[in-house]
């Protein structure tokens, strides 16, 4: 059975790739007409050396030259030798660009479009040739907004094997999306995007996982909650969602459904209005209990805007907490046009714009 492989670049593109037994990564990128660094094709000269960040491998015959005892075992890997036992997750030492590939391009139909609040929208997308799109739950794509040949970036809040794709968006004043969606969006209509793209996205799971959402930083984690739910593993998982008010509440059904489907699986949320009727007011970091933490045994997954992602940072050192694995993605608030800022955009650092 042939498994998958993404190959994440340093420029934060990623490309999936298909790779049959006994068949090493390099031959199945160079097959699907990527050219990652390499020389010498066995193992000799170490110029394709990469780190294999989740999964299993053998990792084939080679020189100490080219990859000494100590790097493999911290998960260096040769990709002209390796072979997959498993979906593999590689880091390549390379940009996309010096690879000669990048983030496909994608067409597809839009067909739902939900109003969720005065302040968020969901909408859905039935994609030309759903096969060729492969992705990460918590990775992103970059939407052109019809009419106007800009593109503002959403992470997906559907699971990798959803036949249709979904997205949350934050309605924000004088947001080129934002507006489109509200105003001009019809059922029918064609949206272009690209994409995978993005370092946030789950790890295979070894330890308890705590996921950290604020606002519309809870699409990656429904998309995750997916994943987990197509491989459930025996560790517990909590969700903490945070949002500012009650309006920006959105998807707890959604939740619901997961913690009845999903095994270990809870979640809790806080509105940071005072002034709310939820059950929980204040900020994410009241509702991350030690049951949670686990003592730094734990993965922890952020999404949500700067100010949320430096205060559970300053929370976990002032609570002498180092995670095991501590993966996060800004994201800012969309500002108009004639504020100087663009909506929806993301740079290769982590960080977003979204709207």
């Amino acid at each position: 059975m042939a498994h998958q492989v993404a190959l994440a670049f340093e420029d934060g593109v990623t490309r999936m790739i298909s790779c049959n037994p006994m068949e090493t990564v390099a031959d199945a990128a160079y097959k699907a007409r990527i050219n990652i660094p390499f020389d010498c094709r066995d193992g000799a000269c170490g110029t394709c050396k990469a780190f294999c960040e989740s999964g299993d491998y053998d990792g084939g015959d080679y020189i100490e030259d080219a990859l000494t005892d100590d790097e493999a075992d911290e998960g260096y890997c040769l990709p002209c030798q390796m072979t997959p036992e498993s979906d593999l997750v590689v880091q390549v030492a390379s940009t996309s660009a010096a690879a000669k590939t990048g983030a496909a391009r994608h067409t597809g139909t839009l067909t739902e479009l939900r109003h969720l609040s005065e302040t968020t929208v969901a909408f859905t997308l039935e994609v030309d040739e759903r096969d060729e799109l492969a992705f990460l739950p918590g990775q992103y794509v970059n939407v052109e907004v019809p009419g106007t040949g800009s593109t503002r970036s959403y992470s997906f809040s559907s699971g990798p094997s959803a036949r249709e794709v979904s997205f949350l968006v934050r309605i924000t004043e004088g947001g080129l999306m934002s507006e489109y969606l509200r105003d001009r969006a019809r059922e029918g209509d064609r949206l272009d995007f690209t994409g995978p793209m993005g370092s946030f996205f789950l790890r295979e799971q070894k330890r308890p996982a705590l996921l950290l959402a604020g606002g519309t930083g809870l699409a990656p984690m429904l998309s995750i909650l997916e994943r987990m739910k197509d491989s459930p593993a025996e560790h517990p998982v909590h969700l903490v969602y945070g949002v500012s008010t009650d309006e920006d509440l959105v998807e707890l059904e959604a939740l619901d459904r997961h913690a009845a489907e999903l095994p270990g699986f809870t979640y809790s949320y806080c509105v940071a209005d005072p002034d709310s009727g939820a059950p929980n007011k204040g900020y994410v970091m009241s509702l991350m209990g030690p049951e949670h933490l686990h003592g730094g045994d734990v993965d922890v997954y952020l999404c949500g805007p700067p100010k949320m992602v430096e205060a559970v940072r300053g929370h976990l050192d002032d609570e002498g907490i180092a995670p095991a694995a501590f993966h996060f993605e800004k994201f800012n608030p969309a500002a108009a046009p004639s504020d100087g800022e663009k909506e929806g955009l993301r740079s290769s650092l982590g960080e977003k714009v979204a709207g």
